[in-house]
């Protein structure tokens, strides 16, 4: 008879879940980057997560990658981040991984870092100089000539520019915020 206890039982299955990508506990979730959405290296990048529905007030942020060969442990980026921010830009400084696949950020208890909250799903970090999602969409909308996408790209630039307001978007429209962001930090810095 083989007898099995019940804690060495849910902590193999904490521990399964914890390994797959896109996990979440308690409502939080990572939104970006993910399998559509990618990072550049040597670049600004965003990390958005689900902010509402959750208990959890703050967290770590790590970077990690699905090879031992390429990351051994996960790397803490940020220390402690607040959840009611809802996204972070990432500077070069803070994150500088090779380029490749299998890569994923990992929200995780701030006091013990196997704790993981939530893990976005695998991305891939391109090359310097390779357009974010969001500029590859913006582009074909122009390019197709949709007066929606160029006079939102327009109008976000335009904002930005003049620093009248904020912007605030949820879910898909992320990405493009963050490109527009993003482009307009460099050409201004």
């Amino acid at each position: 008879m083989v007898r099995v206890s019940f804690n060495k039982v849910l902590s193999a299955t904490a521990l399964a879940l914890a390994s797959l990508g896109g996990v979440a506990a308690d409502g939080l979730q990572v939104t970006s980057p993910s399998s559509s959405i990618w990072w550049v290296a040597k670049s600004q990048n965003l990390i958005a997560w689900s902010c509402h529905n959750t208990s959890i007030v703050d967290f770590t942020v790590l970077v990690t990658n699905q090879s031992p060969a390429i990351a051994v442990a996960p790397l803490a980026i940020i220390a402690i981040q607040q959840n009611f921010d809802c996204s972070i830009i990432i500077t070069q400084d803070q994150a500088n991984q090779p380029t490749g696949t299998g890569w994923e950020i990992l929200l995780a208890n701030p006091l013990n870092n196997t704790d993981v909250y939530a893990t976005s799903e695998p991305f891939e970090i391109k090359p310097l100089g390779s357009l974010y999602p969001s500029q590859q969409s913006a582009g074909a909308s122009v390019i197709s000539g949709s007066a929606t996408g160029s006079s939102t790209a327009a109008a976000a630039t335009q904002s930005t520019k003049s620093g009248a307001g904020k912007l605030a978007v949820g879910g898909a429209g992320v990405g493009l915020v963050a490109g527009v962001v993003v482009m307009a930090m460099g050409v201004w810095a």
